[in-house]
């Protein structure tokens, strides 16, 4: 008895550790064998808010940034404030900052410890945020992790790598592509990526 005790506790401590993304998989195997849930329509759901909905927000802060020199300040100053003006807001949001990009400055979003991410402006997390390999070589060789991203950085620009966690999260208003002068608010939103407010990419211009 005096054995059990403790090892019943260590495991139920270990479960209490459970990254959230253990815990929600393991819910959504149970929820599928048991027939509560349709596989295809929660993947159907997770991409819509993925690659859609969530980014879509976020694009219309950036446009909105670009467009109105007054905004853009209000939001480098209070992302958080900033961002709700446009009607978005909720859990895993209630505290966003902001970075810019410049010519000589780039700033990449990671969450070392899980997959913290600013959901009202970006949706769901994609794969590659979550994985182990992105969050560990991000923050020692974020360079090198960028350029196998498809993004080359010249060596005079700064890479500054910044850690969302439950407490704040990131959002990267990426730099206004050249050639776009001419573009209202409204054309620029569909330029903008989910990946370039990570800060593995760039806006490039239609």
């Amino acid at each position: 008895m005096t054995t059990a005790g403790p090892e019943a506790g260590s495991e139920a401590g270990s479960e209490e550790r459970l990254p959230p993304a253990l815990r929600t998989e393991a819910l959504e195997q149970l929820l599928t064998e048991r027939g509560l849930i349709d596989p295809k329509v929660m993947n159907g759901i997770i991409t819509e808010y993925e690659t859609n909905v969530g980014p879509l927000n976020g694009a219309k802060v950036v446009a909105k940034a670009w467009t109105d020199p007054e905004y853009r300040r209000r939001l480098l100053d209070d992302g958080t404030a900033a961002i709700k003006e446009l009607g978005f807001s909720g859990p895993q949001g209630e505290h966003i900052v902001v970075v810019e990009n410049t010519p000589t400055t780039h700033h990449v979003v990671v969450c070392t410890l899980c997959s913290c991410y600013p959901w009202p402006v970006l949706g769901l997390p994609p794969g590659w945020y979550k994985d182990p390999a992105y969050r560990a070589r991000v923050v020692k060789e974020p360079r090198r992790v960028l350029a196998e991203m498809g993004l080359d950085l010249d060596d005079d620009v700064r890479i500054t790598v910044h850690d969302s966690t439950s407490e704040v999260r990131w959002l990267v208003l990426p730099e206004r592509p050249a050639g776009t002068e001419h573009l209202s608010e409204e054309e620029l939103v569909p330029l903008v990526s989910r990946d370039a407010m990570v800060g593995v990419a760039k806006v490039a211009a239609p």
